[in-house]
């Protein structure tokens, strides 16, 4: 399978994402809470998501499979809220760059230590010389744009 055409829609989807903190921290200061911000996006998102669902289908959502799921992947909806809240929190303090400097560092720390114990059921990956350089260059980079 080419990876191309994936690779490119992640690319899209980053820049559409890039938007969201800026758009949502608007949002905050017209309902004059970074919260409801939050709570408003979110709402967006799972009917944008819904609707998509009944037109396309094929999830299986009936009480028996939901309950059959780990209780704590339902942590994952946390991990969102989270994401966007952070946004709307700190993206208008730091600026979209540093903000999201920061989230990748993040996101690749956490990912190279998921890979290293085979978290959530992956291939373990052990962290390396090599990897843990890489991390350190991102680390630095996020320090370099924040001094920017």
């Amino acid at each position: 399978m080419n990876a191309l055409p994936f690779m490119f829609a992640a690319v899209v989807a980053g820049t559409l994402i890039s938007a969201q903190p800026p758009m949502n921290a608007i949002l905050a200061r017209h309902v004059g809470s970074a919260l409801g911000a939050t709570a408003i996006s979110t709402a967006v998102a799972f009917i944008c998501i819904f609707v998509l669902l009944v037109v396309v289908g094929g999830a299986d959502l009936s009480r028996q499979t939901l309950a059959n799921v780990p209780w704590w992947v339902y942590l994952a909806g946390v991990a969102g809220a989270v994401f966007v809240a952070a946004g709307v929190i700190i993206a208008p303090v730091t600026g979209a760059l540093v903000f999201f400097v920061c989230i990748i560092a993040g996101q690749l720390i956490g990912s190279s230590l998921a890979d290293h114990f085979g978290a959530f059921g992956l291939a373990v990956r052990e962290i390396s010389a090599s990897r843990l350089a890489g991390l350190g260059l991102v680390v630095v980079g996020a320090v370099l744009v924040g001094r920017g």
